[in-house]
């Protein structure tokens, strides 16, 4: 298992997230979006278990301080470019991905140690 926690350190989920990990003693590589954003082929993976429409974060402040909600936008595009829009954490575990807070999800990964 190569589970992977993408999301920023002051995000509260993404703090979850890392809990839960954590206290199952489950070794995970956390990557902060503020050093380094989503690379181009990385969302293509993600893309395959998660609807790219679910990546971007319409409650968050940049979505609303950019006034997204009435604008015609590429999600991809956005996504790749301003880290602020992507909702977090998003969780990878080799090909499969989750979007936010899902540790019904991880505990189905962790039973196929």
């Amino acid at each position: 298992m190569n589970i992977q926690v993408i999301g920023t350190k002051k995000c509260r989920e993404t703090q979850k997230a890392e809990r839960f990990f954590n206290e199952r003693r489950i070794p995970f590589h956390f990557r902060d979006l503020t050093e380094k954003g989503l690379a181009k082929g990385e969302l293509e993976n993600i893309k395959y278990s998660v609807p790219v429409e679910e990546l971007i974060d319409k409650e968050s402040q940049q979505y609303k301080k950019r006034g997204m909600q009435f604008m015609v936008f590429d999600i991809e595009t956005e996504l790749l470019e301003d880290y602020l829009l992507v909702k977090t954490p998003i969780v990878r575990n080799g090909n499969l991905s989750t979007v936010g807070y899902q540790p019904e999800i991880w505990k189905e990964w962790i039973k196929e140690l």
